[in-house]
């Protein structure tokens, strides 16, 4: 036989909790009647929803579901880029570096290349004359 469990419809609050607690240790003192037929559960023909507190409005499960969703992928892409930071940033600065001394160090020969030029086409100047 396949019984599925049905979700609550509401949380009862602690007060009716506290209420239901004293109320089993009444009947418990009590002679127990005949144990009622077993009842087929249905699902419920709404969503179900959750009651944070009296007076306050009901919030659809699918909602609360969407709020957990959107604050855990918030929370998530936060720790990602933490992590990601000081996992690249030592990577990113070691690269870095050996970017700017190959450019340094071609900068540093194109330079020379271009004044040894200049001083090769003056010396050829004063030669000429």
């Amino acid at each position: 036989m396949n019984t599925k469990q049905v979700p609550p419809t509401r949380v009862p609050t602690l007060t009716e909790v506290v209420r239901l607690r004293e109320a089993e240790a009444a009947a418990a003192a009590a002679p127990e009647p005949p144990p009622d037929p077993p009842v087929i559960a249905r699902p419920p023909a709404s969503p179900p929803f959750v009651e944070r507190r009296a007076g306050w409005p009901r919030i659809d499960e699918d909602e609360l579901v969407q709020r957990v969703l959107v604050d855990l992928q918030r929370q998530i892409d936060l720790m990602l880029e933490v992590k990601l930071r000081e996992v690249l940033t030592p990577a990113l600065t070691r690269a870095t570096d050996a970017l700017l001394r190959e450019a340094r160090a071609e900068l540093a020969s194109t330079l020379r290349d271009v004044v040894a030029r200049a001083v090769a086409q003056e010396l050829s100047r004063h030669r000429g004359r």
